[in-house]
């Protein structure tokens, strides 16, 4: 787990304690590479999503990110569950890779 990664972990664990938490470096699906920490993908489920709209969960985390989305982090890919939605699925959706990776 590299700084970056660790980071964003530390921060939603702190945020919203979640049941939950999935922080995946993606960087290996775009032309940047794992290593940049540019890219990731966050699964995570968490009480205080319920009776909230996907948009409302987007916008808290986007919130709890919001420095590291002014820097170093380009892209992040967001699956926000409640413990209900979670336990029908049970697993977040692959990522795909980018269009642009060479």
């Amino acid at each position: 787990m590299g700084p970056m990664e660790r980071q964003i972990n530390e921060k939603l664990i702190a945020e919203f304690g979640p049941s939950f938490l999935r922080v995946e470096n993606d960087g290996d699906k775009h032309s940047a590479g794992a290593a940049a920490e540019m890219h990731f993908k966050v699964t995570m489920v968490a009480p205080v999503f319920e009776g909230k709209m996907k948009v409302a969960r987007h916008r808290m985390v986007y919130a709890c990110l919001a420095e590291e989305l002014a820097g170093q982090v380009h892209a992040l890919a967001l699956n926000l569950y409640t413990e209900a939605e979670w336990a029908d699925i049970d697993e977040a959706p692959d990522t795909p890779e980018c269009a642009n990776k060479h």
